[in-house]
């Protein structure tokens, strides 16, 4: 993302912030497409949107630069080719998903184990993704400092202490998580495999967690898996609509 925004006309910081309004507006689009595509009625449609625009994160972390927006993008492009059952459209999601932060080279790697890419173009794309990966931090920029994150117990305890933290960790859960978990059991058919990846993407922050610390970006971050299952709760005046759908359907 900062190398795009380098790429467009004037001030990079005004560029970087337009990719990232861009990636916020378009994941929004994409992830009302998911729900449509998975057969929801046009409240949860427009809610799935709602839900990634006006959500507390987007607010929260607008002021910084920050290259999860990208990220969440790639994601959520990913989510519509398993959805829809069009790998190249997960393939190209997951690619760029990786491209922008590597914890999403998981993505690449479901699709490989559960067959929804052939065994050659899923070796390829791992290949490539990983090649990007090290190209980045040993080639483009090679001076980078070292490190390595090993779970520690001090580093939990601090985080308990850290409220700002806390306070970005709970905004970015105390909507989505609570209608996910209504919506859990009661998800059509194409939305089922996002339980397994967002299990899958939670393992990365959850480790950040235990090593370096933790905040709201965790929980934006799987956004993309969490929404989609979220505007399926049963709640009435998100499924209202088809009810009266039905009934009028019925009536004919």
């Amino acid at each position: 993302m900062p190398a795009l925004a380098a790429l467009m006309p004037g001030d990079v910081r005004h560029a970087f912030a337009m990719l990232n309004w861009l990636a916020t507006a378009g994941t929004a689009i994409v992830l009302s497409c998911v729900v449509h595509a998975a057969g929801g009625n046009r409240r949860q449609t427009v809610w799935a949107g709602i839900l990634l625009i006006f959500s507390v994160p987007t607010f929260w972390y607008a002021p910084y630069l920050l290259t999860d927006p990208g990220a969440i993008f790639g994601k959520s492009v990913f989510v519509l080719g398993v959805v829809t059952c069009q790998p190249w459209v997960a393939l190209a999601g997951a690619l760029f998903a990786t491209s922008v932060r590597e914890e999403n080279i998981l993505l690449l790697g479901w699709l490989l184990v559960f067959g929804k890419v052939g065994l050659v173009r899923g070796a390829i794309a791992l290949a490539v993704a990983a090649l990007w990966l090290v190209s980045v931090r040993w080639w483009l920029f090679s001076g980078l400092p070292s490190y390595v994150w090993v779970p520690n117990i001090g580093t939990v305890v601090a985080a308990l202490h850290d409220h700002r933290a806390l306070m970005s960790l709970t905004s970015a859960a105390m909507i989505v998580i609570p209608l996910a978990v209504l919506g859990w059991k009661r998800i059509p058919e194409p939305i089922k495999p996002l339980k397994g990846i967002l299990l899958m993407m939670a393992i990365p922050p959850l480790y950040a967690a235990l090593s370096v610390r933790i905040e709201g970006r965790a929980i934006w971050s799987l956004y993309p898996f969490l929404i989609p299952i979220a505007v399926f709760a049963r709640l009435p005046w998100l499924t209202t609509q088809r009810i009266e759908a039905r009934s009028g359907e019925n009536a004919v």
